[in-house]
């Protein structure tokens, strides 16, 4: 994990897009997708479960295991029609409204497309990243 370490400036999707699109493989994509995950107010606990202990959210603590997110990009590069993975993952104590994640897919068709971009954020989130919420 990366603890200890200072937040990092979020990329430029624009960039990211161009580069993607200036791939070989752009001929075969017919979809590109971005997640863009921010620290929010609310608690996970009361936006995922319903479960309201009056608290707000004034920060995180965010870390990731490189090697797990690079096997996620890869089992996602194994599904049908992708063609394209970026992931970007933020680091070290995190403010409201600072990007956490930016993930890009691109692939053939919009089925495709929507359920890689799932299948990772689902992985990166439940098993590659360690989170810790700091309440008010």
């Amino acid at each position: 994990m990366n603890n200890g370490k200072m937040k990092k400036p979020s990329p430029s999707i624009d960039d990211w897009l161009k580069e993607a699109k200036g791939d070989s493989m752009a001929l075969q994509e017919g979809m590109f997708l971005v997640h863009n995950g921010v620290v929010r107010q609310t608690p996970k606990a009361k936006v995922r479960q319903g479960l309201d202990d009056g608290s707000l959210v004034k920060g995180m603590e965010f870390a990731y295991d490189a090697m797990k997110v690079d096997a996620a990009i890869a089992e996602t590069y194994k599904m049908t029609g992708i063609f394209h993975v970026r992931v970007w993952l933020n680091e070290g104590q995190l403010e409201i409204g600072d990007d956490i994640m930016y993930v890009l897919i691109g692939g053939d068709i919009r089925p495709h497309v929507i359920d890689a971009l799932q299948f990772l954020v689902e992985k990166i989130k439940s098993k590659c990243v360690i989170e810790i919420e700091q309440k008010l």
